[in-house]
């Protein structure tokens, strides 16, 4: 296989298994500049609902799992993970990262459903629609964040385009290898989903409520709903998820996104759909026609993880979104894209590949005692990159907020450490892991030989050093950054129910 994805695993192939036309080429360096129309750019929305809720649903039911034999023959497959390389992957950990793609592919679709749906007729396959969908270790929490579609990244092989365009470069696999370069989380499953059986899911489930703060007048999406409280089935909750039609535009959209698939899994999870067989079947026959995952999630998984879930409950779902920075970067080719926010986006990728509390209110346990004091820590820093003077920046600011420095910062003995690492020695674990929080993407790494001292070793990922807050509550010193600087918001499958 072809480094970009193409050839033997390359959307190609997806497509014919799945009977799909092939889109257009892509045009981003042809000079040219196209731009979709409204319809067109309004018309991806709720594509991942349907297959991010029948992975939440089938894995919170106690009942689904007698039903994977049958359930796993209806799955369409893909072999995303079978030619990627290994090489700059992140490294995998105890929690499962599903990339979720929504894609706009309309084959099968005739013109009535079009009209009605307002789905508008181009041709071809994109992604548009992409969030991330984290299982923890302990398998009691899920973390989703999404992912905007016009985001301006740097696609590998291709150069910098909105991340949408890495489907239409490489399918399913540069998709992958692009978030994961992204981002930093590894992505462990891959879940893609079309129109068909959206609209279906919701009306298995007899519509859903969803609440709007104020008015929305779309004519295009055939929507116009008072704010308010309303009952929606499945052609009125696609039209909700799919709008534009409001000051943010695409950020708006991805949290009307995430109330839609909260209120569809507080439905699921509290009527008889999954514990009347009947029922969940015809749910999981309307959700997973349509749905392709990757050949690792075979019966045996899907089993697992389902058992493993069965207590998960609606506050144990958070929901977030990439920081922004620009919602209106024009790009040399002459089009809008919206630039992230890289110091808070890189924060809470971190916190998701780590398991940590998106949020960024980590609660301490029970039995634990009170964050350790930095004059307590003695710490020496280590130049892991070789970039000048990053070494005497880290050393100033443990300075500043208190913590022990030994001695001057040096050079590592090696000079292309892609992760940023604190090192300790046995029994200094829990000083490691207050210094690692404060050092967004850093991994704990334990060195028998080392004493009492902790080591920092400055990788690529390094972006910032958070000052710790102080123990009475006051914040920071004037002038540093706050451990809540750009956290993202974020709200639980409960909170994005109405009422």
């Amino acid at each position: 296989m072809s480094d970009d994805g193409a050839g033997r695993n390359g959307p190609e192939e997806l497509r014919r298994k799945r009977s799909l036309p092939l889109p257009p080429e892509p045009s981003p360096r042809s000079g040219r500049v196209t731009v979709p129309s409204a319809a067109a750019r309004r018309r991806r929305a709720g594509l991942l609902l349907m297959s991010a809720l029948s992975l939440l649903v089938l894995f919170a039911s106690g009942t689904s799992w007698a039903l994977t034999g049958w359930m796993s023959g209806s799955l369409n497959r893909f072999d995303v993970f079978g030619g990627l390389s290994e090489e700059g992957r992140p490294e995998p950990t105890g929690g499962l990262t599903f990339l979720v793609i929504g894609s706009d592919s309309r084959d099968g679709t005739n013109r009535e459903d079009e009209e009605e749906l307002s789905l508008g007729s181009t041709p071809g396959q994109r992604s548009d629609t992409i969030m991330l969908v984290r299982l923890n270790h302990e398998r009691d929490r899920v973390t989703v964040v999404g992912i905007p579609r016009d985001l301006w990244v740097d696609i590998p092989g291709q150069g910098e385009d909105k991340i949408n365009a890495a489907y239409a470069y490489g399918g399913p696999q540069l998709s992958v290898r692009t978030v994961e370069a992204l981002t930093g989380v590894r992505v462990d499953h891959y879940v893609e989903v079309d129109f068909h059986g959206f609209v279906d899911v919701v009306d298995a489930l007899g519509g859903i409520e969803v609440c709007l703060p104020e008015p929305i007048n779309d004519p295009k999406a055939h929507l116009d709903m008072d704010a308010g409280t309303h009952h929606v089935d499945g052609t009125e909750a696609l039209a909700f998820a799919r709008t534009r039609a409001t000051s943010q535009g695409d950020l708006d959209r991805i949290d009307r996104q995430q109330q839609v698939l909260s209120a569809m899994l507080d439905k699921a999870l509290s009527t008889e759909t999954l514990s009347n067989p009947a029922k969940l079947t015809d749910f999981l026959d309307s959700s997973l026609s349509s749905v392709t995952v990757d050949q690792g999630l075979d019966t045996r998984t899907i089993n697992e993880l389902a058992y493993q879930m069965r207590d998960l409950d609606m506050e144990a779902v958070d929901f977030t979104q990439t920081p922004i920075a620009d919602m209106e970067h024009w790009t040399e080719r002459g089009d809008v894209a919206l630039l992230w926010d890289e110091p808070a986006a890189r924060e809470l990728f971190a916190r998701v590949q780590a398991d940590r509390p998106i949020s960024g209110s980590e609660e301490p346990s029970p039995d634990a005692g009170s964050a350790p004091d930095p004059a307590d820590i003695r710490v020496r820093v280590f130049n892991g990159i070789g970039a000048p003077g990053l070494g005497s920046q880290l050393d100033e600011a443990l300075r500043t907020s208190g913590f022990q420095v030994t001695a001057p910062a040096s050079n590592w003995s090696s000079s292309d450490i892609a992760e940023s690492q604190v090192r300790h020695g046995p029994g200094d674990e829990a000083a490691a892991e207050y210094v690692a929080g404060m050092i967004p993407g850093s991994r704990i790494v334990e060195d028998g030989a080392l004493g009492d001292e902790l080591q920092i070793v400055v990788g690529f990922n390094y972006t910032t050093f958070e000052v710790p807050e102080s123990e009475n509550g006051n914040d920071a010193p004037e002038g540093d950054s706050s451990p809540d600087k750009g956290s993202p918001t974020v709200s639980t499958a409960r909170d994005n129910v109405c009422g």
